[in-house]
């Protein structure tokens, strides 16, 4: 059953999408309901029923976990991308999906040892080889899903600069550039002191050269591009203003064309910055996710 489920967890984190292994997932709970209807069977030990009934436990939890905790984390991630509280919801109920795993396997352990201890039964306690990956599943979720938040926060708050700008909302674009500015100061000083995990220190370097992106353009593109939108409503007022005269000197033209000429420079200088800022932004998307795929590729272990 544990191999089973370890499969499942392995699949999910190799495609970080579980909904991609919705069919593994339902395997898991036929195999969960074999061994419940398995270990049902198994008479109780000179009339005690405690190491039957802890592991019977322990495959209800994990029943539990595979049908309704996991039915959640399929269903979040239709939208845990629309904003960062969803995101930190969907990750902590990962989090916590894990704990409650973790959890029941050491209450079976703890019973398998009393009842040990109560028949005098010396236990060879090994390293199980699947334990041992199941615990590095678990710890490596966790990093992974720490340094992904820093560049959900950055990228995500980039994206909701990018639609007030579509809908030039200038207000609204200046609180959400000072928030990814802020987001990735946060990011970047939290990161200085982020150890690598098992000396790997690749996903830290991905999200540091990501949340530099992202700072730069806060700090540098985004002014420019709110000035530009400043120009085109000074443009537009002495357009109108322009059109209302009824007699226009020399002065007035002169005035006009001047402004005309700055107007369409800011106008080909947004198109450079927005041109170069969308090519550079999914550059800097998709090596982010080759880079966090690379990593789960090379830490999360492979099972079958």
């Amino acid at each position: 059953m544990d191999s089973k489920y370890m499969a499942y967890m392995s699949a999910a984190a190799h495609g970080r999408r579980a909904r991609k292994v919705e069919k593994l997932r339902q395997q898991v709970l036929d195999n969960i309901n074999e061994c419940r209807s398995n270990t049902s069977g198994i008479p109780k030990y000179k009339g005690d029923g405690s190491l039957k009934q802890g592991s019977l436990d322990y495959i209800t939890t994990c029943y539990r976990v595979f049908n309704e905790d996991y039915g959640k984390i399929v269903n979040m991630e239709e939208v845990a991308e629309q904003s960062f509280d969803e995101m930190q919801a969907y990750i902590l109920l990962n989090e916590k999906v894990n704990e409650k795993l973790q959890g029941a396997e050491s209450n079976l352990q703890k019973v398998t040892r009393d009842f040990a201890a109560k028949y005098n039964v010396t236990l060879v306690e090994e390293k199980n080889p699947l334990t041992e990956k199941m615990e590095v599943a678990a710890k490596l979720n966790h990093y992974m899903n720490d340094i992904y938040l820093k560049y959900f926060k950055c990228n995500w708050q980039c994206d909701e600069a990018i639609k007030a700008m579509n809908s030039k909302k200038i207000n609204d674009v200046e609180q959400a550039r000072n928030s990814v500015i802020r987001y990735a100061n946060e990011g970047l000083q939290s990161l200085d002191t982020t150890k690598p995990f098992a000396n790997d220190p690749s996903l830290i370097n991905a999200c540091r050269k990501a949340l530099l992106y992202y700072k730069n353009v806060a700090e540098k593109d985004m002014p420019q591009l709110t000035d530009h939108f400043l120009k085109e409503e000074e443009f537009t007022k002495a357009q109108k203003a322009m059109d209302a005269k009824s007699e226009r000197t020399k002065q007035d033209v002169d005035a006009y064309n001047k402004l005309v000429k700055e107007y369409n420079a800011s106008v080909n200088k947004f198109n450079q910055i927005n041109a170069k800022g969308n090519n550079d932004r999914k550059q800097v998307q998709k090596d982010w996710e080759d880079a966090d795929k690379r990593f789960a590729d090379d830490h999360m272990p492979y099972y079958k």
